[in-house]
């Protein structure tokens, strides 16, 4: 072969090469889920869809995980390993994902679109996922979860980082920049818990899914028992298949706009909600101790509140109330999009998201130290507030003891929020002083009724019906029931500690034909 041949030949070579790398490239890209959205089923369709008979089977799908180009580490944060990945180069991005009990799963793959800009990093919390299931000495806390994540931050030998908290990661996001702001270079909340006790509205979950779909809910639940004691289910596969019939049978409403694919369907019940026993009530408790109103009126690291308009995990007013506590964030809403956003409208998600990490300001030492002094003082004025010695016990029957010989009648005049109200009316049912818890739910539905809050009040009359059935004024009972039967109300409600779970108005009725008759709390805390 001449020489000009053999060039050409060997440019030739080259070129296919070249080819075939933009190609595996593209492919690589071509792997994320398509989105189109226009043809998608969307919740504002209202479909209906029942699936007769109960799925035992989930389909398999590989776990997203296993099917990118992901760095893995597992890193020791003293008494546990926790399991952690990252991808892309530039600005540290840690994603919290929500629960508590959730994994970082559901950030795939979606989020390997910001690797391009961003050093992103996911992990699974302690007791989570394929992290270590150690509560550790002290137990499983929002504390521990926060200095978790520190650990993980001096282990990627990170200065400074983005913090993006997803729904309760939100909570979690707030509260690390509250104990590490120097560690904090932005502050994104996706879809958030507020982190403190406030009224955000009434809960829409259910707004959009069908009465066929409800009592078909019901049905799963039973038959899946029925089948759990039969074959004596292990508890994981219990919960799969619990998750993965309930989301095929309309409870995708809940928190998406879109439905969600088949394959979406099965990586949610396999990998996206896997925890610890107990993780999720122990976690929800030790997040109600703490209260965020008023931790962020001079915070000085730039922050951005996203919001879908269909996010129903929350009410109506939640984001306005959470941004009215990030004085300084700047707040973006996405009108197709609901619980997740980034999985909706991912373009706008991500342009959003790209524009926020590449033109973040500096924050000098003076603002994070000057900033660092008034969360001083916000802590010593929370507490001595009433809402948040409240917040320091939990709902068990330990709890109830000491809160009760704590109580003063002048807290009622000082509490924020409707749950303290509740809280202090079950401390003293608790200890059977039926005469004071009855004047505590009394006030509770004031309030309620001033602040147009019908739930709240249905369940203080309920309640005020409860102390006078045990109170032995049968007639002043019943007619306290009866005014929470007239309003028509079918919201569940569920005391844990109580086993107690029912409906509002139907529960009423009920108690106007059989008195109520007391339940000792069974929670030990």
């Amino acid at each position: 072969m001449k020489p000009k041949h053999i060039l050409n030949h060997i440019i030739m070579l080259a070129v296919i090469a070249c080819m075939i790398i933009l190609f595996a490239s593209c492919a690589k890209e071509e792997s994320l889920p398509e989105m189109d959205l226009e043809n998608r089923e969307s919740i504002l369709d209202r479909v209906v869809y029942i699936e007769p008979e109960l799925i035992t089977d989930i389909p398999f799908v590989e776990r997203w995980c296993d099917r990118l180009d992901l760095k893995k580490h597992r890193i020791n944060v003293g008494d546990a390993k926790l399991y952690v990945e990252e991808e892309g180069k530039g600005m540290p991005l840690v994603l919290i994902n929500g629960g508590p009990g959730g994994t970082h799963h559901y950030f795939h793959p979606w989020f390997s679109k910001a690797k391009k800009y961003a050093r992103v990093i996911y992990y699974d919390q302690r007791g989570c996922g394929l992290s270590d299931f150690k509560p550790g000495e002290e137990g499983y806390s929002v504390h521990q979860a926060v200095e978790d994540l520190d650990a993980i931050r001096k282990a990627l030998d990170i200065d400074k980082w983005v913090v993006l908290g997803y729904s309760y990661g939100g909570f979690l996001a707030q509260f690390y920049t509250v104990n590490h702001t120097e560690n904090v270079a932005g502050l994104i909340l996706l879809g958030a818990s507020p982190g403190m006790r406030a009224n955000t509205g009434k809960s829409r979950q259910s707004q959009y899914i069908s009465e066929e779909e409800k009592a078909r809910l019901k049905e799963i639940r039973k038959e899946l028992q029925q089948l759990s004691k039969e074959k004596e289910m292990p508890r994981k596969e219990y919960i799969q298949l619990l998750l993965y019939n309930n989301i095929l049978n309309g409870a995708w409403k809940r928190q998406n706009f879109y439905k969600p694919s088949k394959e979406r369907l099965s990586e949610f019940a396999l990998y996206e909600w896997d925890h610890d026993v107990n993780f999720n009530g122990i976690m929800g408790r030790s997040q109600g101790i703490v209260d965020l109103k008023g931790a962020f009126e001079a915070n000085p690291i730039p922050t951005i509140i996203l919001e879908g308009k269909y996010d129903l995990t929350w009410g109506e007013i939640k984001p306005e109330v959470l941004q009215k506590n990030h004085p300084n964030a700047k707040m973006v809403k996405f009108e197709n999009a609901g619980h997740g956003i980034y999985d909706e409208e991912p373009d706008n998600f991500f342009s959003v998201l790209r524009d926020f990490i590449k033109n973040l300001p500096d924050v000098s030492d003076d603002e994070i130290s000057a900033y660092k002094a008034t969360l001083g003082t916000w802590e010593k004025e929370k507490q001595s507030s009433p809402d948040r010695i409240l917040g320091s016990f939990g709902w068990g029957w330990n709890s109830s003891q000491k809160l009760a010989k704590k109580y003063s009648r002048e807290w009622l005049e000082m509490f924020e929020t409707l749950t303290s109200y509740l809280r202090t009316g079950f401390a003293l049912y608790d200890v059977e002083n039926y005469e004071e818890a009855l004047f505590v739910f009394e006030r509770m539905q004031w309030i309620a009724a001033e602040q147009k809050e019908k739930t709240y009040e249905a369940v203080a009359l309920i309640w005020q019906g409860h102390m006078l059935d045990l109170l032995g004024r049968r007639d002043e009972a019943v007619s306290r029931y009866g005014q929470a039967a007239e309003m028509n109300l079918d919201d569940t409600w569920m005391h844990g500690q109580y086993d107690m779970k029912y409906s509002l108005s139907p529960y009423a009725k009920e108690r106007m034909k059989e008195p109520f008759q007391r339940i000792d709390n069974r929670t030990v805390d």
